[in-house]
């Protein structure tokens, strides 16, 4: 068979697929539709003469073609992936994707580049911030997710433990719970509410108190908005330290009283078929020393500070 002639897209659809066994999942990793996965397996089921699929509520079961077909493909496009990155990695300048949220890259990360930069003059490092996941997989990529984990699909090292706490602009002068009525509790969407992270309400739980004692809500969509707001003294705001640590050892925010809540953890994660990448583990090494250097003494003295339960008042 002449090669010019094979359907290199359907082929490519089925493998992602067959991979996923479901083709909502397949099209988002190829950016396409499930009705268009659909139609080009069908178009591949035509050319053959055979079903690769049993179409079922919800989820699609791989036929015995299927399970020819599929391993040869596999190795086939494992191929071309490891030949591609090795021309890429021969041919291209160092370059580095780091993913992380929109709040980690503005709060955290870009008030450390100047450092980076330093350390590292020839490596061109690209943030990717934004809720959505990066597929890791493709090109030299690094990414900071916050969660309890496990990513059995990368490799993951635990660069730091949250802990969310209540904080203010040192202007409230605020001294106890009995403050908190005149001012606004500030609030932001959670990229993930299912993270199950804490709230206003299980705030007050931890600190004996009720909703109640709180002031009026000022809501927000973006986790940086709501750290600007109470930098600004336009409330008090439930924040992990991590992403404010800078702020607090500047005193233009502080944790007036406690308590703090546990969050989640920050990972790195990397492919596992990046081993041996020498620019991915140069910003690797980067990061976790940069998270080591602030965990630094004016920081454990907040966190310890944030742990010393002062009630509030019923």
């Amino acid at each position: 068979m002449r090669r010019r002639r094979l359907p290199f897209s359907q082929l490519r659809a089925f493998e992602a697929a067959a991979r996923h066994r479901s083709f909502k999942v397949a099209a988002e990793e190829l950016a396409v539709t499930p009705a268009a996965i659909s139609h080009q397996v069908r178009e591949l089921e035509a050319w053959l003469g055979v079903a690769l699929f049993e179409r079922r509520t919800r989820r699609v079961v791989p036929t015995e073609a299927a399970a020819t077909l599929y391993p040869v493909l596999r190795q086939g496009f494992d191929a071309f992936a490891e030949a591609l990155a090795q021309l890429r990695e021969r041919t291209e300048t160092a370059s580095v994707t780091l993913s992380c949220t929109p709040a980690f890259a503005s709060q955290w990360l870009l008030p450390r580049l100047t450092d980076f930069h330093a350390a590292h003059p020839d490596i061109d490092l690209r943030i990717h911030a934004s809720e959505a996941t990066l597929d890791l997989s493709r090109g030299a990529c690094l990414a900071i997710r916050y969660g309890m984990g496990p990513y059995p699909e990368y490799e993951a090292v635990e660069l730091a433990a949250e802990r969310i706490a209540l904080v203010a602009s040192p202007s409230l002068a605020l001294s106890g719970v009995e403050d908190l009525q005149g001012v606004r509790s500030i609030e932001f969407d959670w990229y993930c509410p299912s993270l199950g992270l804490p709230t206003w309400a299980s705030w007050c739980r931890t600190a004996g108190c009720t909703p109640s004692a709180l002031g009026p809500r000022l809501a927000f969509t973006d986790e940086s908005h709501a750290i600007q707001a109470a930098i600004a003294g336009q409330g008090v705001a439930l924040l992990g330290l991590t992403l404010v640590q800078d702020e607090l050892a500047r005193g233009v925010l502080a944790v007036p009283f406690g308590p703090s809540l546990p969050g989640l953890r920050y990972h790195l994660l990397r492919s596992p078929e990046t081993q041996g990448n020498a620019t991915l583990d140069r910003v690797a090494g980067w990061l976790r020393e940069a998270f080591a250097a602030a965990a630094s003494p004016e920081g454990g003295e907040t966190l310890r500070e944030a742990r010393d339960v002062r009630r509030c008042r019923p």
